[in-house]
């Protein structure tokens, strides 16, 4: 007669430091699984005290208070139905990073991750230790094995845990989200399966944490990799599964399965999650943002409006001499069809109170780049007075593919708590933005149909800081700029090889020469959400002052001379250009 076994999964939204609200969640959950009748609910990782908790856990105190924690919650339990959670978990004098199993009223084990991540956006190794070798726990006579997140993503411990008789695989991840990751992590999952021959159960988090974002989509293989189970991306989840074991081992009977976005809806889900998140977890009654007329604001208002509602954005379009009647008329109907509040601010007169103010120390030299940031400044200003009289948080509106190259001034449109397209290029928000046009979101707050005016499309993109200018005035156009920026930020690609790919050598030291000279200004800018593989900040971490430049010669060949590229303006080098 064959045996069966539920486990549940529950795919939820922790708070970073909330351990009582945590555990209360987890309390809920539990009551939810039982009454679907399972043996095993099962938590990410870490999430009696939220992922990632990064210098956190150096504080004895969170530590010890994430133990107790755990440890009254085992208590307070009802019997009949097991939790194996992550948490903080501090032993002999060092943290580690655990799943404790709670049955019977108590802790009943506890397993360490052993691979500690220390790349990207991880930095386990500096505040935990790393664990032995585990082997399974027993749930009502099954041998779980349960791998922590990395843990899966190596052989050695499930080898271990198929050779310590574990029966099933049950994963808890705090895995973030990136264009490549969902691939990434069912390739992982299928050579684990391959080389125990034991069936996996990937259960991942949900929800935003600064800069990350979790999508959930957990998922369950079976021992032939075939998918039995998919969780729905961004959204939590609490759903039971049905094992039965036979002469094969246990299989997992095959459910209803979600549809996982992909591509630009993924990334657009991913922006609006992250902004939510980020907003609500932090007390925000809502956002600002200064709509200009074109494709970053418009976008970002999209996205705002889609998070939290139209009733708590606000948006402020604020003129002057250079802004065109097409960004007025475009600005206007991209609020209106958001229904959002919008309201006109001409800076006119402040602009010419500092003109006035600085006239003395600026006579005789001609108007440049100084006199286009003012007007960049006193927006900035603008907004930040309104952020802080109205209390919600301002949110800025700048692309990766501008904060790559300095095409942005500090303490002008760079201000702002957190900018929910800081990782994406200019021609992925293009694409998010015509994507948004045709779709509404699932969980979406805004409407449907076109909110962001088709003109605003296909307008040349311009920060209007004067007459008649454009973005290509001077940066290359950005069909060349992307593609040169994603070779040198996700790939690390040598200067020869991009100019194979058939860029002008010129083009592409210059571009490289304005990465490296805007990293003071990205060191300053507000946190995002993550898309790429590589994002700025966590990701990819460079000096400020940085002398190193490559040549885009191969190697072997002979150097050629050429003049130091200049831009918009002679200027000492490393001076603030745009």
């Amino acid at each position: 007669m064959s045996r069966t076994f539920r486990i549940a999964l529950a795919q939820l939204n922790p708070v970073v430091g909330d351990i009582a609200g945590n555990l209360e969640k987890a309390r809920h959950a539990q009551a939810q699984a039982a009454g679907l009748g399972a043996d095993l609910i099962v938590f990410p990782e870490l999430f009696a005290t939220g992922y990632p908790p990064e210098d956190l856990v150096l504080k004895p105190a969170f530590a010890a208070a994430a133990r107790a924690g755990l440890e009254a919650l085992a208590h307070d339990l009802p019997t009949g139905l097991a939790l194996l959670i992550g948490t903080v978990w501090p032993d002999d004098g060092h943290v580690y990073n655990a799943v404790a199993l709670i049955d019977d009223g108590a802790v009943q084990a506890v397993r360490y991750k052993v691979d500690l991540p220390n790349y990207g956006v991880f930095d386990e190794k500096r505040v935990f230790r790393a664990g032995p070798l585990p082997g399974p726990v027993n749930v009502r006579g099954v041998r779980i094995g349960a791998p922590i997140c990395e843990d899966l993503w190596k052989d050695e411990v499930v080898e271990c845990l198929q050779e310590c008789g574990a029966e099933i695989i049950v994963t808890p991840n705090g895995s973030p989200f990136d264009w490549t990751k969902p691939d990434l992590r069912m390739n992982v999952a299928v050579a684990r399966i391959a080389e125990s021959g034991l069936p996996l159960a990937y259960l991942n988090q949900v929800g935003g944490q600064d800069e990350l974002v979790f999508d959930g989509a957990s998922f369950v293989l079976n021992a032939d990799s075939s998918l039995a189970v998919q969780l729905p991306s961004w959204e939590e989840a609490v759903v039971l599964t049905e094992w039965e074991q036979g002469a094969g081992g246990w299989r997992c009977r095959p459910e209803p399965r979600a549809v996982a976005e992909e591509g630009a809806a993924a990334a657009y889900q991913a922006c609006v999650l992250g902004l939510r998140d980020y907003v609500d977890k932090n007390g925000f009654p809502g956002v600002v943002l200064g709509l200009s007329g074109g494709v970053d604001s418009a976008l970002v208002a999209a996205l705002s409006v889609d998070a939290l509602g139209p009733e708590r954005v606000g948006c402020y379009m604020l003129p002057y001499r250079y802004t065109s009647n097409e960004s007025l008329s475009d600005a206007a109907a991209c609020a209106e069809a958001l229904g959002t509040s919008y309201e006109v601010l001409p800076i006119e007169a402040p602009v010419a109170g500092f003109a006035t103010a600085l006239g003395r120390l600026f006579a005789g030299r001609p108007p440049d780049i100084a006199e286009e940031n003012i007007q960049s400044r006193v927006r900035g200003s603008m907004l930040m007075a309104i952020s802080n009289k109205l209390g919600s948080m301002l949110v800025t509106t700048g692309n990766k593919s501008e904060m790559s190259v300095g095409y942005a001034t500090l303490y002008g449109d760079m201000n702002g708590g957190f900018n929910p397209i800081k990782d994406l290029y200019k021609l992925q928000v293009y694409r998010l933005a015509r994507w948004r046009n045709a779709n509404v979101p699932k969980g979406g707050k805004g409407p449907g149909g076109i909110v962001i005016p088709e003109r605003i499309l296909s307008r040349a993109p311009s920060a209007e800081l004067r007459e008649n200018q454009t973005d290509q005035d001077t940066l290359p156009p950005y069909e060349v700029l992307d593609d040169i920026l994603e070779c040198l930020v996700e790939h690390e690609t040598p200067l020869p090889e991009i100019v194979a790919r058939g860029h002008a050598p010129d083009t592409v030291k210059r571009v490289e020469r304005m990465l490296y000279l805007a990293e003071y200004k990205r060191r300053q800018a507000a946190p995002g959400v993550k898309i790429t593989s590589r994002s700025f900040g966590r990701d990819r971490r460079y000096p400020i002052t940085n002398k190193f430049r490559e040549s885009v010669e191969p190697s072997g060949s002979e150097p050629r001379a050429a003049p130091a590229p200049r831009l918009v303006a002679p200027r000492a080098e490393g001076g603030e250009v745009f």
